[in-house]
């Protein structure tokens, strides 16, 4: 039976941690194309950070609820929904909406939770999942055996990356902001992983690679790390940028991106249709999700809150203080 009324969470305006306020709304209906999901967990990821300041703001009609990714049952389903039906265990990715009782979910986007997942588990998997396979393979182009550069190794893109790429053969540098986190990134796979607050990463990665540079960066820094990772480019390097925590302005001198023959290009997922993120949602199933039945990848878990306590999860966020995935539980 599903109810009228659902607890939710939303932003109340812009600012910290404290605009986030439990309300009560009606359930949504899914379209024709959509999927009901009765929420079990969803993540917390940085992009429900900066819709909460107020500066990224959710795609039109999209839900103004926070929230990227679920995982739950699927209790309802539109007539043209066909991948999956009442009952089945899914996670998914979403335009927003996340943080409530029930969500509605694209149909083409949802994937089977993978075996030997919790809940709270597989909702840590969409947004990262989805993005860093998009940008470090599709994009970046990432083969066995050639040098990848995870800046920021210990949030939930680096983990999720470090992993990936490990899992498909190639070799992994990552910086972190102290020594436990760098710790936690070689544990997980990486090669070498260097502090960035104590040392220059351009150096290192030259160190680390003999002189050749990383085949691959995936930066979510920006600022003045843009021009740091041209310098720690290899030749026909391929960098892409996911966010600018740093800024999105730099002094930069292009004539290494001729003389290095480097791509440098980026994306932001949020805003791409459905049909594409359904491409992706396939390519996970096809490609990542064995690995995770194997036990070889895995989602790193921080911390779980239930969904009262999204303030408090939010303020761990803004801390940096976690490695890994923040999620929130739904009873």
């Amino acid at each position: 039976m599903i109810p009228k009324e659902m607890t939710a969470i939303r932003i109340s305006r812009p600012g910290g941690p404290e605009v986030l306020e439990a309300i009560s709304q009606p359930v949504p209906h899914p379209a024709a194309d959509e999927i009901l999901i009765k929420v079990e967990a969803a993540g917390v990821n940085r992009p429900d950070v900066l819709q909460r300041m107020g500066v990224y703001p959710p795609p039109k009609g999209a839900s103004e609820l926070p929230g990227l990714e679920v995982a739950g049952e699927v209790v309802a389903a539109g007539a043209e929904a066909k991948f999956h039906r009442i009952g089945d265990r899914v996670c998914a990715l979403v335009n927003g909406g996340g943080y409530a009782e029930y969500c509605v979910a694209p149909d083409v986007s949802a994937m089977s939770v993978p075996e030997g997942l919790s809940m709270a588990e597989a909702a840590a998997l969409p947004e990262t999942y989805f993005t860093v396979w998009h940008n470090v393979f599709e994009r970046g182009g990432l083969k066995s055996g050639e040098w990848l550069l995870v800046h920021g190794g210990s949030s939930g893109i680096g983990t999720t990356a470090i992993q990936l790429a490990v899992a498909f053969g190639a070799r992994v540098l990552a910086t972190a902001g102290n020594a436990e986190k760098c710790a936690a990134c070689e544990r997980l796979g990486a090669a070498h992983a260097i502090n960035y607050s104590e040392t220059d990463f351009v150096e290192a990665v030259q160190a680390a690679t003999d002189g050749k540079g990383a085949d691959v960066i995936l930066d979510m820094v920006g600022g003045d790390y843009i021009e740091r990772n041209f310098r720690a480019a290899a030749l026909d390097g391929r960098i892409v940028q996911i966010a600018f925590l740093g800024g999105s302005k730099a002094e930069v001198d292009f004539a290494l991106l001729m003389m290095k023959r480097l791509v440098y290009t980026g994306s932001t997922l949020r805003a791409r249709p459905d049909a594409f993120k359904g491409q992706l949602a396939r390519a996970m199933e096809e490609k990542v999700w064995p690995l995770i039945a194997d036990g070889k990848i895995k989602p790193v878990m921080y911390a779980t809150f239930p969904l009262g306590e999204a303030v408090e999860a939010h303020r761990l966020m803004d801390s940096s203080a976690h490695i890994g995935k923040i999620v929130l539980t739904v009873s």
